[in-house]
């Protein structure tokens, strides 16, 4: 049989409710995560690593790069025909882009979890886990670089985002669709995208931050991270990709001072285009030689930010790279 090697991280695939708090908790260990699962015997030979047992809002890019480490190992298996990450899904999409960032061999890598606990009836964990083990093995799924499955979709680590607080469907990739689905037949992949651009795997920048813009917000923000001598600032602007018109001194100053500002819009769908000529507006971001995130979220824009800082992008080579990612 083929081989996939579960690698667990925790999150509500692994939470239960605590009898004396009524509050779901990680809880359930790797080995009894697969043996509650025994459809995943029908799939292939498990093997199974718990890299750790945290809610993923606390699972920082050092974790991720971490486990993008622990991953790339198993990639070079050769062994192991597929890579399954289970993960809460409250961060899922970051950490899935990150190690869409991080990794390049071919071996499917796919992150999936659970919208309800263990626990709770109608449980969509191991539903969610066979799936995605049956994608690891598919061989049309080699060489896409990292996957999301849920809800029986296939998606595009770079793509894909949680969409809604509780909904089993939460999973989407606005403006894109998902790659494919799993059926009672088996796996359809009926896209390809072109593959992330990877980055060498090297400790991230932490001192990199994310600011989203509103209407009539002022600069404080900005101001405070110029003068704290951030690395980094990502703008999650509106529309195509604007801000606030008195936000502009503060991102020359940035600029000027060899901070990166990378400009993404808080849009779910659609890409940063240079449209505007208006204070605040993308023309004038652009000429102030802020770097367009393309389609990128706020928080994939700053993972990646981060990383690129950490790997020593920096200058030109670090636009060059964002043009590349945005392309």
């Amino acid at each position: 049989m083929p081989r996939v090697h579960l690698v667990t991280t925790g999150g509500t695939i692994a939470s239960r409710v605590d009898p004396k708090t009524g509050a779901a908790v990680p809880a359930v260990r790797a080995e009894e995560l697969v043996a509650d699962v025994p459809a995943l015997g029908r799939v292939a030979e498990i093997a199974v690593t718990e890299f750790c047992l945290e809610s993923s809002w606390n699972l920082g890019p050092d974790r991720i790069a971490a486990l993008a480490r622990a991953v790339r190992d198993l990639q070079a298996d050769p062994e192991v025909t597929g890579v399954v990450v289970t993960h809460g899904t409250d961060t899922l999409e970051e950490t899935a882009f990150a190690l869409d960032l991080l990794l390049d061999g071919d071996t499917p890598v796919v992150l999936t979890g659970a919208m309800r606990d263990a626990s709770t009836a109608g449980t969509d964990g191991p539903r969610n886990l066979v799936s995605a083990a049956r994608i690891a093995v598919e061989p049309s799924a080699r060489g896409l670089g990292v996957l999301v499955a849920l809800n029986d979709e296939l998606h595009a680590a770079r793509c894909v985002m949680k969409t809604h607080t509780t909904a089993l469907g939460t999973f989407a990739s606005p403006g894109v669709g998902p790659l494919g689905w799993v059926d009672g037949e088996g796996v359809r992949v009926h896209a390809r995208p072109a593959r992330t651009p990877t980055l060498p795997l090297a400790p991230p920048e932490p001192r990199v931050y994310l600011v989203k813009m509103a209407s009539g917000m002022d600069d404080l923000l900005l101001r405070a991270i110029l003068e704290a001598g951030a690395r980094g600032v990502v703008i999650e602007g509106s529309g195509a990709g604007n801000v606030c018109g008195s936000w502009e001194g503060a991102i020359g100053a940035l600029v000027q001072a060899g901070t990166p500002v990378v400009l993404s819009s808080r849009c779910p769908g659609g890409r940063v285009t240079p449209t505007y000529g208006a204070p605040g507006g993308g023309r004038r971001l652009r000429d102030l030689g802020v770097i367009a995130a393309g389609a990128l979220s706020g928080p994939k824009a700053r993972l990646a930010l981060m990383f690129a800082l950490g790997a020593g992008l920096d200058g030109a080579a670090l636009r060059a790279y964002f043009d590349r990612l945005a392309g």
